[in-house]
């Protein structure tokens, strides 16, 4: 029998897991355990788990994530085309989650999100919390059941006479509006006629005569009156006896589809209040009350069907412990989204944002790094000032305005400073990874002066940045609409159909074998526009040094790099509001 020693592992404390080897036969009591394998270097366990939606892998999810990256390179059964070397295909998100048994073993258990092999169960990985695919549970045979409306509704909408009748009704209503519209063209020129006649003939003919004529006038005038409503009211009726057809099957189907969609929302409803999620005490709440302490009220479509709540819902359920999470993407990346092969991504915050708040409950986690006050102990320069407004140099990790839980930022800082200024006094905002030239209005006025010039787009801006690659041309342009993505704010999407215009000029300044520095200015102002166009496949396909969001925030492949976001707003080029003069301003590059 082969023998599988175990990793050593140690926790910070000093106390070692159970550290005896482990007959490969043991792995098999739970198919979605899985052993880790032995590390070259002994990995201390963190204190607590990782908080989920921001953190940076720990060293033993990553040794466990890198063994479910071997499998899925070698398990040739998966009928899923990630599309990893090809043009084909899609990717998908995976997640591990080291865990301790109820024995004290080391293990992981993985999960993908969404479905996988057009199924939501697939052998050895965690099954979903509840699958709305298995055909005896109540989703399926409620779907079943609307399916046979939906037969019902097609079968009554593509009955021959319905559909001859519809046509029929289309064209009657065509022939007597074009009827009724040339009666009323040629009512128009008569009336025209009419009129040019009793102006013509008011002055040149006698009293008598004239009223004679007014009377014919006025005869032929009633004459076309009555014409158009005679007119009008045989095509109404024409129109209406083909509706009087029409009626009962129509009122049929309109029933139909009033109680599909009773039907409809029923199941829904039923399946968030049954789709119940643990935590590590014990408790359950379905989607249907976790959700309803959210703006929406209702879950996002998907809900529940993440990588995170499948892992700690069967760890949970299973008596496992949770030591650490990671979840990476797997493949090609969808054309909205920006997805790494290999890289490590934070849980979503739309979808498991409030499933996790529940399932977390009890479990020692890291705080949340956003909480921290990433402007504490930093300065902020002020570069330019007159009597009408002034530029700061804003370092990266310092907000702009206040945020929900952080109120120090530029804004607080100004508004201590200059506690008489009138108006909003931030003109535009830069990301708080992002540092470089803000511009500040000390007046209303010139407020809005500024505000006009940026949306104008007669201030032009220039961006430093070091990008995680080296691109194919040596300058160029990039147009990619964007719009926010909804389940997982504030990231961003390219969206063709829904988005905002968003272009972008750039231009290699210099490069290495791993890296390259480029300039970059931007024509919109867009939420994270410079970000996603740099990491975008459409873009330069070259996420910027640092970003957590659309690149690789563990930096591997950059060297003796300090932990940032590497993007810098180097100058403002802008009119004076009051001199009408133009001026530049430039913050230095600190990389």
């Amino acid at each position: 029998m082969i023998i599988l020693p175990f990793v050593c592992y140690r926790r910070k404390n000093g106390t070692n897991p159970e550290n005896m080897p482990i007959k490969a036969a043991e792995q098999q009591t739970d198919p979605c355990f899985n052993l880790l394998y032995p590390s070259r270097e002994g990995i201390m366990l963190p204190e607590r788990l990782n908080y989920p939606f921001h953190y940076t892998p720990h060293k033993v999810a990553i040794h466990a994530a890198a063994q479910l990256m071997n499998n899925l390179e070698n398990r040739h059964s998966l009928k899923h085309n990630f599309g990893v070397s090809g043009t084909e295909g899609l990717g998908k998100m995976f997640g591990v989650l080291v865990v301790t048994d109820r024995q004290g073993k080391i293990g992981f258990l993985s999960a993908f999100s969404g479905r996988l092999e057009e199924g939501m169960q697939v052998r050895g990985f965690v099954p979903p919390v509840y699958d709305v695919l298995e055909e005896t549970g109540f989703f399926r045979q409620g779907e079943k059941q609307i399916s046979a409306i939906n037969h019902q509704i097609q079968t009554l909408e593509s009955n021959t006479r319905f559909l001859k009748l519809k046509k029929a009704l289309q064209e009657t209503i065509q022939i007597v509006h074009d009827k009724l519209e040339k009666i009323k063209q040629l009512h128009t020129r008569e009336r025209i006629v009419r009129h040019q006649k009793r102006s013509e003939w008011k002055t040149s003919m006698g009293s008598e005569e004239y009223q004679q004529l007014e009377k014919e006038l006025n005869g032929e005038s009633a004459r076309h009156h009555f014409e158009w409503k005679d007119a009008k009211k045989r095509g109404s009726q024409q129109i209406s006896d083909i509706k009087h057809q029409l009626e009962p099957m129509e009122n049929k189907i309109l029933k139909l589809k009033a109680k599909r969609k009773e039907m409809s929302a029923d199941l829904q409803e039923k399946l968030f209040r049954e789709y119940t999620f643990l935590n590590i005490e014990g408790s359950q709440k379905s989607l249907y009350e976790i959700f309803q302490h959210t703006r929406e009220k209702i879950p996002p479509s998907g809900a529940g069907e993440c990588a995170a709540p499948k892992l700690f819902q069967y760890a949970f359920k299973n008596g496992y412990t949770p030591i650490a999470l990671a979840e990476f993407w797997w493949g090609k990346s969808p054309s909205s989204e920006i997805r790494k092969h290999r890289e490590f991504y934070p849980a979503c915050r739309g979808k498991c944002g409030p499933i996790l708040s529940h399932m977390l409950e009890g479990l020692e986690t890291d705080s949340d790094p956003m909480l921290i006050n990433p402007a504490e102990g930093k300065e902020l320069p002020v570069i330019y000032e007159d009597e009408f407004l002034l530029a700061v140099h804003k370092p990266e990790g310092f907000l702009s305005v206040p945020g929900k839980k952080i109120e120090d930022s530029v804004y607080s800082r100004i508004r201590l400073l200059y506690p008489h200024a009138s108006g909003p006094l931030i003109v535009h905002r830069l990301d708080m990874s992002t540092s470089g030239v803000m511009l500040i209005a000390k007046t209303k006025e010139v407020h809005q002066h500024l505000q006009s010039q940026f949306s104008n787009r007669k201030i032009s801006k220039r961006y430093i940045a070091r990008i995680q690659g080296i691109p194919k041309e040596k300058e160029g342009t990039i147009s990619l609409p964007m719009r926010v993505d909804l389940d997982n704010r504030p990231c961003q999407l390219v969206c063709f159909e829904y988005g905002k215009t968003a272009r972008t000029e750039w231009k290699l300044d210099y490069s290495t074998e791993k890296w390259s520095r480029i300039i970059l200015y931007p024509h919109q102002g867009r939420t994270h526009q410079l970000r996603v166009h740099c990491a975008h496949p459409m873009g330069l396909n070259a996420p910027i040094a640092g970003d957590d969001l659309y690149g690789d925030s563990n930096q591997k492949s950059l060297d003796n790099l300090d932990k940032r976001l590497y993007l810098h707003a180097e100058s403002l080029d802008f009119t004076h509001p009051k001199t009408g003069a133009r001026i530049k301003i430039e913050a230095h590059c600190p990389f």
